[in-house]
């Protein structure tokens, strides 16, 4: 059958309004913020200087490792709602030993019992004030909608351990030089994410998975300055950005962050063990 002018008028007419009708409709319905941000670019790295040692101190040893780092440019569209969104890092910790052995004596340790005892996955490694972020400084950005344009923003962190161990026993009144080792093997997973402040609604937009290994070796009869010796791995394995995110643990979001959780314990050879240092919660 052939149309005739007119009603191929007609018909161009009709198309042209289904059509305008549909990208009205698109108009009228703006993307979620779960759909419209986009992670341009993540990267993560632990620095190739190898862990530094001071000696400076006849009461402690103090080490500082290299740094953890990470960094996300992301990228929101304009927001249409009056919403407010908190993007940045999460971190925590899955796995801690921590031993500062004492020749025959014994050891320390620094613990988490409910990590230890396979209570909890993961405790948060917040900065115990921005819970349940790291920090609030470079590590987050807040975005308050409704805007009226791209907001695009980089958000970063680092981390690294810098403590103090006695080279004497630490319960004892001595200051009697008996350090011989300190090991450290700690696991954290960081995870980058948005949160609906009104909502508590939480978008896992990229996870990374980083380890810190430690050993140094000291020799008590040696004079100030010459007695510790680090030991492999002097580099650091590189930080893994995961294909495929994981879910943030229940722990990892709140009170008490591994700071305030942890216990230092001193381990005799012979006898019980003796809590130095409690939690602080």
């Amino acid at each position: 059958m052939r149309l005739s002018s007119p009603d191929l008028w007609t018909l161009w007419i009709v198309l042209l309004f289904n059509a305008m009708g549909c990208i009205q409709s698109i108009r009228c319905k703006p993307k979620s913020f779960r759909e419209s941000i986009i992670v341009l670019e993540v990267n993560s790295s632990i620095d190739s200087n190898p862990t530094s040692i001071d000696e400076s101190s006849s009461v402690v040893l103090r080490y500082r490792t290299p740094h953890f780092r990470a960094s996300a440019r992301v990228l929101v569209p304009a927001v249409a709602g009056k919403e407010t969104w908190t993007v940045g890092w999460i971190q925590a910790c899955n796995h801690m030993e921590f031993y500062n052995k004492y020749g025959n004596k014994g050891m320390s340790s620094w613990e988490l019992p409910d990590l230890r005892d396979g209570k909890i996955q993961a405790i948060s490694d917040s900065d115990g004030v921005n819970y349940p972020w790291y920090g609030n400084t470079t590590e987050t950005c807040t975005i308050v909608g409704p805007t009226k344009r791209d907001t695009k923003f980089t958000v970063s962190m680092n981390d690294n351990f810098y403590p103090s161990v006695t080279w004497g026993v630490p319960v004892s009144d001595s200051n009697v030089v008996q350090l011989s080792s300190i090991r450290r093997d700690q696991s954290f997973t960081t995870w980058l994410v948005a949160i609906n402040q009104a909502t508590a609604e939480t978008l896992v937009l990229q996870t990374v998975r980083w380890r810190m290994q430690l050993h140094i070796t000291v020799d008590p009869d040696k004079p100030l300055g010459k007695r510790a010796s680090l030991r492999e791995p002097v580099a650091q394995e590189q930080p893994r950005i995961l294909g495929k995110n994981e879910p943030i643990p229940p722990n990892a979001m709140v009170k008490p962050n591994a700071n305030d959780a942890q216990v230092l314990m001193w381990r005799p050879k012979s006898g019980d063990p003796v809590v130095v240092i409690p939690p602080k919660y």
